[in-house]
């Protein structure tokens, strides 16, 4: 019998963690073959090239798609999406895979999903279901109405799919698999290579041994105009601690040449010896660096997602994970320097404890056993 084809499109840089443990497991899978599509941010050495992280990690890639038009802006952000609905049909009708799969909730995944449906592929989406408030709101659930399959990453997640009239028989709670991730770094913390050295960068090399805070904030689709404003009131809360700050690039969203200006101006502007900037890392290697901080400042969903399996400290800040559900590890502060440091130091009082709300690390061979026996449909029966 011939293995079911299984065609995987990463167009991000986070969204690599969130699938790796799943392309591991389809790859190992006897029934199973993996097609790996890699398109938009993804390919950018401008946010780190994720692309490298896959080849180096082992795996193939079946195609490359390059859609992401620069800018940064909106009308950008809405044209990329659109050439990648172009180019992701001539790639499915190459590839002619039995199953799609697309990740989370980014802009870009819109084009997988849409280019699936319309071709009459099914469609698996992992991470549905969660609430946030930005524009990745509307596009999450409207991939979850194109979607044939929901892999879904908690139980408030698994409600909301079903609320929305998804199949209960084709909506699983498998955890996510970023956290299968974690749980190895769980059972070894030990940070065992030199991040300056391994991984570049630009800014001060401050002394890690007596502790650091990890700052990796985003721009907010829906806030473009505040984006620059957002990223200094950061900047300063960091820069008044006077403790070593690893800070990490922002994604390719409407909105990120605010917080990159903003971010550049304030290193001209200020003496930075306890900063040091990074691009991306290996995802592993990220989170050992997350595990052994002192928190995470910012509105990464890794805060919400791997940090609360780890136990790391994290301040939230603003209104970019809106109402997703998380663990006791996370303060969540407004856009203000003052509330920021205010709950810095209300992290430093008190260790937050462990959480499974999103898996307990299993999710990629749960996944992938799932595409292996689910059956074949791309049509809706209706539910409601």
């Amino acid at each position: 019998m011939a293995k079911r084809k299984i065609c995987v499109v990463i167009t991000a840089r986070p969204s690599y963690s969130r699938i790796k443990t799943a392309l591991e497991a389809i790859n190992k899978h006897p029934d199973l073959e993996l097609q790996l599509v890699v398109a938009a941010s993804a390919l950018l050495d401008r946010y780190g090239s994720a692309v490298n992280y896959m080849v180096k990690d082992g795996f193939e890639i079946s195609a490359k798609v390059f859609n992401i038009l620069e800018g940064e802006n909106l009308t950008a952000a809405a044209k990329t999406t659109g050439i990648g609905i172009l180019e992701l049909s001539t790639v499915f009708d190459n590839l002619a895979p039995d199953i799609v799969v697309t990740v989370a909730d980014r802009f870009e995944t819109m084009a997988t999903a849409i280019a699936a449906s319309y071709m009459n592929i099914p469609l698996a989406h992992i991470q549905g279901g969660e609430v946030t408030g930005n524009i990745d709101e509307k596009v999450r659930h409207s991939i979850t109405k194109l979607a044939d399959y929901h892999f879904v990453a908690s139980n408030g997640a698994y409600e909301r799919v079903v609320k929305l009239g998804e199949n209960p028989e084709f909506v699983f709670n498998t955890g996510c698999p970023s956290i299968d991730l974690a749980a190895g770094v769980k059972e070894n913390p030990r940070l065992d290579f030199e991040p300056y050295q391994k991984y570049g960068g630009v800014g001060a090399a401050p002394d890690l041994k007596n502790g650091y805070w990890v700052v990796m904030q985003h721009p907010v689709t829906t806030e473009v105009s505040l984006s620059r404003k957002q990223i200094e009131e950061t900047l300063h809360a960091m820069y008044e601690i006077k403790e070593p700050v690893l800070m990490f690039w922002p994604n390719v969203d409407a909105g990120a040449d605010g917080t990159s200006t903003g971010i550049r101006s304030f290193r001209e502007t200020h003496k930075l010896d306890h900063f040091h900037f990074f691009k991306n890392m290996e995802p592993l290697d990220f989170l050992r660096v997350l595990c052994n901080s002192k928190g995470l400042i910012g509105n990464s969903s890794v805060g919400i997602r791997e940090c609360a399996f780890l136990g790391v400290p994290v301040v939230n800040i603003g209104s970019r994970q809106n109402k997703r559900d998380r663990g006791n590890n996370v303060i969540d502060v407004g856009y203000s320097k003052d509330e920021i440091l205010h709950a810095i130091k209300a992290h430093t009082r008190h260790k937050p404890s462990t959480s499974h709300i999103y898996g307990g690390g299993d999710a990629g061979k749960q996944i992938a056993k799932l595409l292996s026996t689910l059956p074949l449909v791309f049509h809706k029966t209706i539910t409601f």
